[in-house]
């Protein structure tokens, strides 16, 4: 009998798809059996010595297996917070803050909650400064600095919950740092809004610097800015206001030299009815 070319491609098809099957199965097997009947114990001491030798690529392998395997055996706990501590070495932050968060979410008491809330802080600190900050590409402050706001919210969660925290002090340092850098942030968003001649958005913009950064230099630059802003919303009582205060706090700011808000340029105006 004749087989005609379309049955035979058919065929041939089927074989092929068969044996692609066959061997992705075969694959994946082999990958979830490579641990098969290795004890907790054994798989912790390889993690270790892995770590020891920062192979952490390794360590990570045997550390998910003991997740995987033995989510409540005796090294089960440790595992998962080596686990964090081996993700940020590899740098990869986006594994580490989900770790971290996962062992916070477990285990809400440990001893050593603090070092997982610690180190969420930390990865989300590197993601939003690590590689072009050190290049000096670019004024990390003009950047998106949704990391950067994660970081200064679980540094400050730190502090506020494990203040005797070893981890607390340098916690205290980064915060300082961060919350410098996300009101010169505010500040560079809120110029945009004075070239584009949104006002009243750059004034929102200076108010929330002031009350939510009070402790920053910025403060006084948000300020002119809310000068600036009342300039241009024709609101020369409330300029005036603001200009006071400025100038009692900051009377060498540099805005207040070449800009349309000088002392004397504000003063001249009349009040407002």
């Amino acid at each position: 009998m004749r087989v005609s070319p379309i049955a035979t491609r058919l065929v041939a098809l089927l074989l092929t798809a068969a044996l692609i099957t066959g061997c992705a199965g075969r694959g994946a097997t082999d990958d979830e059996d490579e641990f098969a009947g290795v004890a907790e114990q054994e798989l912790y001491e390889e993690a270790r010595e892995a770590l020891d030798a920062r192979r952490f690529t390794t360590a990570i392998n045997r550390l998910e297996a003991i997740d995987t395997r033995f989510p409540f055996g005796r090294h089960a706990e440790q595992a998962q917070l080596e686990l964090i501590y081996a993700y940020y070495e590899t740098r990869d932050w986006e594994a580490t803050r989900a770790a971290a968060s996962r062992f916070i979410r477990l285990h809400p008491t440990h001893p050593q909650a603090d070092y997982a809330l610690y180190m969420r802080g930390l990865a989300s600190w590197q993601a939003g400064r690590f590689s072009l900050e050190r290049l000096r590409l670019i004024d990390i402050s003009k950047r998106d600095l949704g990391a950067s706001r994660d970081a200064y919210a679980d540094f400050r969660e730190l502090v506020s919950r494990y203040p005797q925290s070893e981890y607390a002090p340098d916690a205290e340092q980064r915060i300082v740092y961060l919350r410098n850098l996300l009101a010169r942030h505010e500040l560079h968003v809120a110029d945009f809004y004075l070239r584009k001649g949104a006002y009243l958005a750059a004034v929102e913009r200076g108010r929330w610097v002031i009350e939510n950064y009070p402790q920053t230099e910025a403060t006084r630059d948000a300020l002119a800015v809310m000068v600036e802003g009342y300039l241009g919303l024709d609101m020369r009582d409330r300029a005036r206001e603001v200009l006071q205060v400025l100038i009692e706090n900051d009377p060498r700011n540099d805005r207040l030299r070449g800009r349309t808000f000088q002392p004397q340029h504000v003063r001249a105006q009349p009040l407002s009815a």
